[in-house]
């Protein structure tokens, strides 16, 4: 068993245990694709990668792009560090870096999940492009996720995974103006995912 295998099932067995006490309920497994996909989700507290992590079945492996700023925190960012399925972005600026680790994990037929607002919302605001693009590039569909701002002991965190579909079909290029519809209706689609989730 590789490195990158033990730090998934030892993440998921860790923050499986912290779920007993801030509970998890997860609506449309079904919908998971066999393969790499990109996993777009909203983005409200740190904790909501491995909320969705944990949402995944134990044999799926998924990558997380993170902000780099995590990986200096004391005890947490080694920790996170040595798991070695985070791909840390340099926020502000182009990661040529980053683009690359997280087209390499999708093109090697790995999942990857990515928060496309860029930071954190307590509201759905909108995407970056980034996401879209690098779906488009890799050609690997997208997984549309929303995750509850409401948890707590008695809250359950939602994690409500919609239906994946490939965000551009066309046999050509796809232009700045293509990644920007793409980056659209991927939104709408967590927001709407959102929506059904309401009590």
């Amino acid at each position: 068993m590789r490195k990158y295998d033990i730090a998934h099932t030892l993440a998921k067995a860790i923050f499986g245990i912290a779920t007993v006490f801030k509970p998890t309920k997860v609506f449309g497994r079904e919908n998971i694709p066999e393969g790499p996909a990109l996993i777009c989700a909203n983005h409200v507290y740190n904790s909501d990668p491995f909320y969705i992590l944990t949402a995944f079945p134990r044999k799926e492996r998924v990558w997380i792009m993170a902000k780099e700023e995590i990986s200096h925190w004391p005890v947490v960012g080694s920790v996170l560090n040595w798991f070695g399925f985070l791909i840390w972005v340099k926020r502000g600026k182009a990661d040529v870096g980053a683009v690359k680790a997280a087209l390499k994990a999708l093109k090697g037929g790995e999942k990857l999940l990515i928060f496309p607002e860029g930071t954190r919302n307590d509201e759905i605001g909108d995407g970056k492009t980034g996401a879209a693009m690098m779906a488009i590039r890799a050609r690997v569909p997208i997984l549309p996720v929303y995750i509850s701002s409401e948890r707590g002991l008695f809250t359950p965190a939602r994690v409500c995974i919609g239906e994946a579909y490939l965000p551009f079909t066309e046999d050509r290029k796809a232009t700045s103006e293509d990644y920007q519809a793409a980056t659209d209706v991927m939104m709408e689609k967590i927001k709407a995912l959102g929506r059904e989730a309401l009590p």
